[in-house]
């Protein structure tokens, strides 16, 4: 008889415990609500879809140790336990590796010892790395708390954007490996310019059949142009140096070791701040144990603790990688570089403290509630387990792999959270350009038959009408099937696999789209009014 790896199938890593029924929509009906919201994937009721892959932000199933801790929340509108258990496990996840101290288990077991409690978690005192405590977080605050991912870039981009226009007579770049929809919106509308550097190799082909096999690091960075950019420009331009893991905008790709330590060599002898956008750190944490040489041994928390060992602060959406419903943050190191360069005339810490009391609330909660903070914190040793990252990364690569085999355009390797089609190879044959926002009209098509929401994250989303020629080579054309954690069973992908196919196999119907309300305004694609364009 066989043993359990001789199989060829995957093991089950979970069992859902709660089921909800999916209404019974009709076509007709749908249409009726496109029409009625503009024909905004954005804007239509998520209780009338079938499948629903707009985003997995927030959306993925809570594990029972998050449930758990949920029940543990504490609502105090200063200083609430969840706080002191939050900062303590993103020490733990961030700067720990394989030696967590996991001063949740205190709340959770019902510690009655104040003293225990006083001197494990509330009243201690820490510096030096990515959350400072005690004394240090009141004069030097290096951990900043808000709602979701977003409100993180605000809460940097809008505060350093004062400091740098001091001077006038420079114009600056920030360069990612990919600048995700709100990254970008929020450096732009602070006067910075975005630039992507996506991998040379992004759109090259690779073959379904190898994704278990090898991975060629298309999220990486190009270097070469990394260096280009800081030299044409000047070091003085460049205020600090991002990289997105894993490169949501570039397919979900995930981004080597090597290219962090490359990108890291590169900004320490710029004197360059390097950040992470690290909404999906766990995510790319396991790609590179599973690819890349000299980790296959190591545990995910020693590989997350080096790759944050190379940057000198992070953006992170806690909505992201089956985490939390809610939660977000800001953290850079204590004393570190970015601190040094922008405390000029005041602690850099402080002025975003400020900030974030002006907009998110006191800084114990930063616009969540004690609930969320629980379960994020939870959360956060939930999502560096190995079987709980490897479910999801499957489902996403069998689901691109039955695409492939269709004959759909899909960018692989998939990367571990979406699945993403290549809508200029879709669209091949046909008369649709990129301004004709085809992969806008494909969400439209999709939505309306077979009640399945998808999202375009091309010319559309990215402004590709609004950008110079030069722009508009960092905008993509892809159209994105975000998977949320523990939601959908493999019917639900062989029923979106179907769906897909019979749309690609008539694309010649689908519409043109023309911006009917809010061109012009930014992230358009959460609110402007859309037209579809049929042939007659």
């Amino acid at each position: 008889m066989k043993s359990q790896d001789e199989l060829g199938v995957a093991v089950p890593a979970n069992k859902p415990l709660i089921v909800r029924t999916i209404k019974k929509v009709t076509k007709e009906q749908r249409e009726y609500a496109l029409k009625k919201t503009e024909y905004s994937m954005f804007s239509f009721p998520a209780d009338l879809i079938f499948v629903d892959f707009l985003s997995d932000s927030g959306s993925g199933t809570m594990t029972d140790f998050q449930w758990a801790a949920l029940f543990h929340g504490d609502e105090s509108y200063a200083r609430n336990k969840g706080y002191y258990v939050l900062l303590e496990a993103i020490r733990d996840t961030f700067e720990r590796g394989n030696n967590p101290k996991r001063s949740i288990n205190l709340i959770l077991s019902g510690e009655t010892n104040v003293k225990k409690l006083m001197d494990e978690l509330y009243i201690t005192t820490y510096e030096g790395g990515f959350v400072n405590g005690g004394i240090h977080q009141l004069t030097r605050p290096n951990a900043f708390i808000v709602p979701q991912g977003r409100c993180a870039e605000h809460l940097l981009f809008s505060t350093i954007a004062p400091i740098l226009k001091q001077n006038k007579d420079i114009i600056y770049y920030i360069p990612n490996n990919g600048h995700f929809d709100t990254t970008e919106a929020n450096i732009v509308a602070n006067g910075i310019k975005a630039v992507n550097l996506f991998s040379g190799n992004l759109m090259d082909d690779f073959p379904y059949d190898e994704m278990d096999k090898r991975n060629p690091f298309k999220g990486n960075m190009d270097l070469r142009a990394l260096e280009n950019l800081i030299q044409e420009k000047g070091v003085e331009a460049i205020p600090l140096i991002y990289v997105t893991i894993t490169n949501n905008t570039a397919a979900g790709q995930p981004v080597s070791m090597n290219n962090i330590k490359e990108v890291h060599k590169i900004a320490k002898k710029y004197n360059l701040p390097l950040f992470f956008d690290a909404c999906r750190f766990s995510e790319n944490a396991n790609f590179i144990k599973e690819f890349e040489d000299g980790y296959k041994d190591r545990s995910i928390p020693i590989i997350v603790q080096e790759m944050f060992s190379y940057v000198d602060g992070f953006t992170i959406s806690f909505k992201k990688d089956g985490l939390a419903n809610m939660g977000g943050g800001f953290f850079f190191k204590d004393k570190g570089l970015f601190h040094k360069k922008f405390s000029i005339n005041e602690d850099i810490g402080i002025k975003l403290k400020e900030k974030q009391i002006l907009t998110f609330g006191n800084d114990s909660y930063g616009g969540m509630s004690g609930r969320d903070i629980m379960a994020l914190a939870a959360g956060l040793y939930e999502v560096v387990k190995e079987t709980y990252l490897n479910e999801r990364k499957n489902q996403v690569r069998e689901f691109a792999r039955k695409l492939g085999q269709n004959g759909i355009p899909v960018i692989l390797p998939a990367g571990g959270h979406a699945v993403y089609l290549n809508m200029n190879k879709f669209f091949e044959g046909t008369d649709m350009k990129i301004d004709d926002f085809g992969g806008v009209g494909f969400t439209i098509e999709l939505l309306k038959h077979y009640g399945i929401r998808a999202v375009e994250l091309g010319p559309f989303a990215f402004e590709w009408d609004k950008k110079t020629p030069e722009q508009r080579k960092g905008v993509l054309n892809l159209v994105r099937f975000a998977m949320p954690r523990n939601v959908y069973s493999a019917s639900h992908i062989d029923y979106a696999v179907a769906a897909i196919t019979e749309i690609y196999n008539n694309k010649d119907k689908i519409p043109k789209v023309k911006v009917s309300r809010g061109a012009e305004l930014r992230l358009r694609h959460f609110q402007t009014g859309l037209q579809p364009i049929y042939k007659n």
